[in-house]
């Protein structure tokens, strides 16, 4: 009977490691693959082996991928973790101390101050929290995992780039666990599209110059369809019966039409008299708050897809003024 366990034992053993070993080979062979296309794509060989000679997939990264807020709290409790008392007059505070920053670069590329000092305060609390996980061995485990590869073994790439351009180390890239970095939590692609060196000292420094910080991110805004005349929304009531199939990104009306179809504002005043094309969006259909929302919304989930996420923007920087 002994025997007959131990056997049993040792072919489980066996099959356990065979499976390790499998998947380890699978890893390295991948792995060769983005080498190539790395080389292929101008990387240089020594960059290459520096970042990925020991990189190995993070499983914390795939657990916080599949455990983003977003997606397992409510819009309110969601809320209450960004748009804290303190957040909010922290936000007050930055955005008199870079006042004439923001000022110039509203000017240049046609974003309005408070809505940079929203996004900065929601990413990294101004900064406070910049993320302290390797960029590179981030962007691997997510390029490996089959849920988004191509997205993020093409921000690997980008991140490689950067690397071999002699902005930053491997070593000193930190993040988030979705391969973002910097105060504003720029992805690589968007770094090296739309980065700006602001300052004109021959780098895109987003870790110490709050003007190249902010010069780009609001680039990154402005060329994705920004426009300054405009704000982002707001909250708004729906009338008893509402077709609710006029609810999403989907169906556009002009504001006139949502309020001839009984949308009011939150204190139940008329709507704003302006002809913009409009939305009504419900992230948490539980909650049921509503929000007309503009073409700067949808701009903001070019940022960040998530309806918490754009929201949450808008009424941080609607805090701020």
């Amino acid at each position: 009977m002994r025997k007959t366990v131990w056997c049993i034992l040792v072919c489980l053993l066996g099959l356990m490691l065979g499976e390790a070993n499998g998947q380890a080979a699978d890893f390295s062979e991948w792995l060769a693959g983005v080498k190539r296309e790395a080389l292929q794509d101008g990387v240089s060989a020594e960059t290459i082996e520096q970042a990925l000679k020991k990189v190995t997939p993070n499983e914390l990264v795939l657990k916080l991928d599949r455990n983003q807020p977003e997606f397992k709290l409510s819009l309110n409790d969601y809320l209450e973790r960004v748009l804290s008392t303190t957040k909010i007059r922290n936000g007050r505070e930055n955005l008199q101390k870079n006042n004439v920053l923001l000022d110039k670069i509203a000017v240049r590329y046609g974003v309005q101050p408070r809505f940079l000092i929203a996004f900065w305060g929601i990413e990294t609390d101004f900064g406070r929290v910049l993320g302290g996980l390797p960029v590179i061995e981030s962007l691997v485990t997510l390029a490996y995992d089959p849920r988004r590869s191509a997205f993020f073994r093409a921000e690997l790439l980008h991140a490689l780039h950067i690397v071999d351009d002699g902005v930053v180390t491997v070593k000193s890239l930190e993040g988030s666990w979705a391969g973002a970095f910097g105060g504003l939590q720029f992805l690589p692609s968007v770094y090296r599209t739309y980065g700006q060196d602001f300052n004109h000292n021959g780098r895109v420094d987003i870790w110490q110059e709050p003007g190249d910080l902010f010069a780009t991110g609001a680039n990154y805004l402005a060329k994705s369809g920004w426009r300054f005349d405009q704000t982002w929304g707001r909250q708004v009531v729906l009338p008893d019966r509402f077709d609710s199939s006029l609810i999403g990104l989907e169906t556009r009306r002009k504001i006139s039409q949502w309020q001839a179809l009984g949308v009011r504002r939150l204190n139940k005043a008329d709507l704003p008299t302006r002809e913009l094309a409009a939305s009504i969006v419900q992230p948490d259909k539980d909650d049921g708050r509503a929000f007309m929302v503009y073409n700067n919304f949808r701009t903001v989930l070019k940022w960040n897809r998530s309806l918490y996420y754009a929201v949450a923007v808008g009424l941080l920087s609607d805090r701020l003024r």
